[in-house]
């Protein structure tokens, strides 16, 4: 591809927008009531906190269409931005409003995010398809690094990167991409599983009024095996599937694993073992009741399954560092559930447990890119508007096409969302010109169609 002509330019056509699919977008969003939840549930006092029910939504939609600052919400005011939505506020006012917020104030917001989830599954079945069967919940922390000594609560982490601690809970299904349940900025020394029964006890509430009648299951990474995470998903009805630290009981227990007990798997796919630093494609799978945090009071002894996965090792010198020289010449990854699948099946799934990291990849190539405060609470309100707003675009993509439905959120955002268009009045009827040949044409038309009233709800 080459350049044609030699070419001029101006920025003086007031009719052209360049985010055309936020239409259809902030459209679901109004019907859906977001901003009558914002207006009932957020009561930030004096003049930079009036008018939430306008500013809020506004942050939303710079998020789905691709800002991951306060200044990037000037993209909202360009071209014909302004025959398109009303209320449309600077970016100044944005950030001074998210400045106002008290903890108080963002767990207002938590509780907006919660109904506005609710609801769009409601409007969106499709969003969680499956969820009355089937549906896991994870759990999962991230470092989001900051630069300066300006920004409240930044300090160094489990990584050794100074930042603040995101943790996230996400719900998905067989058949249905993740969607964010719950959120919490925590101080960048935080613990990853400090405040992770309250999580899962809030995000297995919102995952039932959001369609979750089936069985959930809770999963989670070594960091948060501990009791207060197994009774809080116990508590709620749930599963749980938690890596195991390879601790002295859980060694032993390993080690009592029968010879003939192991099971031959090979994967379909190749997976990328971190420990070994290599590709894995196959391994031994053998499963032994346990009986954890026997520390404790005998009440609060969990008597489950301990399903372990081991890959032999290339390196055995390397190896002894961490475990029994019985154990050397293997890797074990061990995993506590009391999960009702067969062992093979539910060692699978707890291997699933890696889409949380997609969701973390999504909002950090997006709204996450930043923490733009210096005050803490505005950065904890950010990555609310942050979770509102991937939920948003993933439910415009479930919309659109089977395929958008599990696409990435950058994927939906380049088709769908940054489209570009003219806006023109004929009969007193505004209409927007968008390009010919657009390659996702009859997607973009779907989620309008809906948006607009002209279809039924996708199920």
């Amino acid at each position: 591809m080459r350049v044609s002509h030699s070419f001029s330019a101006d920025f003086d056509d007031p009719n052209l927008v360049s985010t055309a699919g936020l239409l259809p977008v902030l459209g679901l969003a109004e019907e859906t009531g977001l901003h009558q939840l914002i207006a009932e549930r957020v009561t930030v006092p004096g003049p930079a906190g009036a008018n939430a029910a306008a500013k809020i939504p506004a942050l939303v939609a710079g998020m789905v269409a691709g800002a991951d600052s306060i200044t990037d919400m000037g993209l909202l005011r360009h071209g014909g931005m302004g025959r398109l939505f009303t209320g449309v506020r600077a970016p100044t006012t944005l950030g001074t409003h998210l400045r106002a917020y008290t903890f108080g104030h963002v767990r207002q917001l938590d509780a907006v995010a919660s109904r506005f989830l609710a609801d769009l599954t409601g409007r969106v079945p499709g969003l969680v398809a499956g969820a009355d069967q089937v549906a896991y919940l994870d759990v999962d922390d991230t470092i989001r690094e900051t630069h300066g000594y300006a920004k409240q609560g930044t300090g160094y982490g489990y990584s050794g990167v100074r930042g603040l601690n995101a943790q996230l809970a996400t719900m998905s299904t067989p058949t249905a991409a993740p969607v964010i349940l719950g959120t919490r900025l925590r101080r960048g020394s935080a613990a990853s599983a400090h405040g992770a029964p309250k999580m899962i006890t809030e995000s297995l509430a919102t995952a039932k009024k959001a369609g979750a009648t089936g069985t959930i299951t809770v999963r989670a990474d070594s960091a948060y095996y501990n009791h207060g995470a197994v009774a809080a998903a116990r508590a709620a009805g749930a599963r749980f599937s938690l890596t195991a630290r390879m601790d002295p009981a859980v060694v032993a227990a390993i080690s009592r694993i029968p010879a003939d007990a192991w099971t031959a798997i090979q994967y379909p796919n190749a997976i990328f073992d971190e420990q070994e630093g290599r590709w894995i494609s196959d391994a031994e799978v053998a499963e032994i009741p346990y009986t954890a945090f026997t520390s404790r009071r005998k009440a609060e002894h969990v008597s489950a399954r301990l399903i372990v996965r081991r890959v032999r090792r290339l390196n055995v010198h390397q190896a002894r560092a961490g475990q029994d020289e019985l154990l050397a010449a293997y890797r074990h990854h061990a995993v506590f559930t009391d999960s009702p699948l067969s062992m093979l099946e539910a060692e699978a799934s707890h291997r699933d447990h890696a889409i949380v990291e997609q969701v973390i990849a999504d909002l950090k190539a997006g709204p996450l890119a930043h923490l733009p405060s210096g005050v803490f609470t505005a950065n904890a309100a950010w990555l609310v508007c942050a979770a509102m707003a991937f939920n948003l675009t993933r439910a415009a993509g479930v919309i659109a096409s089977n395929r958008h439905g599990r696409a990435r959120a950058a994927t939906i955002r380049t088709q769908l969302i940054q489209v570009p268009a003219r806006v023109a009045n004929h009969a007193r009827k505004w209409r927007l010109h968008l390009p010919t040949a657009w390659p996702w044409q009859s997607a973009w038309e779907n989620l309008f169609d809906h948006a607009h009233g002209t279809a039924t709800a996708i199920a």
